[in-house]
């Protein structure tokens, strides 16, 4: 028996207690792409000891290279991702007002034009599924889904994504987000 596709792009999807020991665990995937041939995504909340300027050899604005370089997953990890928003993007292939992009050249061009009402995420990897594959991880409930908002895409805090998405999904997930890394330290 066939299921239906369901796309998960332009939707969070995150660690919801089952990949421990994983490199997902604790996670927050933004899938930017999800179709019948695979999935791609970036991890929101797991930022590097890098800014982008220490990454790239590239005549970047400071505003650009002063910002930290986040790892987007475990294919390919000297690839380089970015999310870009603005208050209105033509081209957003995400979801409303959000693109994602793969060229340093494109990069320049908007780093040339880069103004406050921009908004900026830099990756290094990204997270890759074939075929099936998080449809699979869907059906086994590894991951729990969360809507995507650009607030939570550019949170100031990162590393507190992943917590606050789950204190707002019942008591069991408040459990979960409270928990020690290891539960052997509880």
């Amino acid at each position: 028996m066939s299921q239906m596709h369901k796309s998960l792009q332009g939707q969070l999807i995150l660690d919801g207690g089952k990949l421990s020991g994983s490199f997902f665990h604790r996670t927050v995937v933004l899938i930017c792409q999800h179709d019948r041939e695979g999935a791609f995504g970036l991890i929101l909340n797991r930022a590097t000891t890098s800014t982008v300027g220490q990454a790239l050899v590239a005549n970047l604005p400071a505003v650009v290279k002063e910002q930290p370089l986040f790892l987007g997953g475990p294919v390919q990890p000297q690839t380089l991702s970015f999310l870009h928003s603005d208050q209105f993007l033509t081209d957003a292939n995400v979801m409303l007002n959000l693109n994602v992009g793969h060229s340093l050249d494109v990069l320049m061009d908007l780093s040339e034009s880069f103004s406050g009402s921009q908004k900026l995420k830099l990756f290094a990897g990204y997270a890759g599924w074939t075929a099936g594959q998080l449809d699979n991880e869907m059906a086994r409930h590894d991951w729990l889904v969360h809507p995507a908002a650009l607030e939570l895409i550019f949170s100031p805090e990162p590393d507190q994504i992943w917590k606050g998405i789950l204190r707002q999904k019942g008591l069991k997930n408040r459990l979960l987000a409270d928990s020690p890394d290891d539960l052997s330290w509880n």
